[in-house]
């Protein structure tokens, strides 16, 4: 597998591809201008909805109810595990070497202790999990977020993110094992482990609003934003209007 050339080729070509695109969408100055595909956002949030209804959640409490709790940890632990080879390459992309060094550290001891990361050990010797993304690194480097886009079974995401899920997929563990059908099961596996793991919150999105859309689009866009500045967003109203 040659991963290391194409991920230089990607990363490089999404980068300056990202920049161009969406450095005109960096001055948006207000929230319903992120949203300007609303019509067919909401046509595939419709279908999402419905796919959700009638085949995810189904199979995801199913597998819940025949699994183990300590099974079900297991399996979260080690997809997140393989995600930690994406947060540490993010990680340098950004220039945050300690967290690189204690990301990539995390990854060897739960590897190797931790039994190819079924068990987190990392975090109680003082390795905590971080949720690095190139949708993030962009965002790091100034890439405006781009108008709201909702994927046919992924969800609520940005046109920058968008971007950064496809960067994403060219060093992510999974997506480059060489059997296909070894891979889709992997990818299928991880999906119903994570909706699985989203039960209870998907109940309080039901919940939460009169618009489920409009309060995903909204969460989604403070999520992004928390995450970028690693926790702490400005609070400077114009630079919040334009980061949106």
């Amino acid at each position: 597998m040659e991963v290391l050339p194409s991920l230089k080729k990607l990363l490089g070509s999404a980068f300056v591809a990202a920049t161009v695109t969406l450095s005109g969408c960096a001055s948006l100055t207000a929230q319903e201008e992120n949203d300007p595909l609303e019509f067919v956002n909401r046509g595939v949030y419709e279908f999402n909805q419905k796919a959700d209804e009638y085949v995810l959640e189904p199979v995801a409490k199913g597998y819940q109810f025949v699994t183990p709790d300590v099974v079900n940890q297991g399996i979260t632990n080690f997809f997140s595990n393989l995600d930690d080879v994406v947060v540490f390459v993010n990680d340098v992309l950004q220039l945050k070497f300690n967290q690189a060094l204690s990301d990539g550290g995390r990854f060897i001891v739960n590897t190797t202790v931790g039994v190819l990361g079924f068990i987190d050990m990392a975090t109680d010797m003082g390795m905590p999990k971080h949720n690095e993304d190139f949708g993030q690194t962009l965002g790091v480097y100034g890439v405006g977020t781009g108008p709201y886009v909702v994927l046919p079974l992924l969800g609520g995401s940005t046109l920058r993110d968008t971007v950064g899920i496809y960067a994403d997929s060219f060093i992510d563990p999974i997506q480059q094992i060489d059997d296909s059908d070894t891979m889709w099961t992997a990818i299928a596996l991880k999906g119903v482990d994570l909706r699985a793991d989203l039960i209870s919150t998907k109940k309080i999105l039901d919940q939460a609003s009169l618009d489920a859309y409009e309060f995903e689009r909204s969460a989604i866009f403070q999520r992004r934003k928390y995450l970028i500045y690693d926790g702490n967003p400005p609070m400077d109203d114009e630079a919040f209007l334009d980061e949106e």
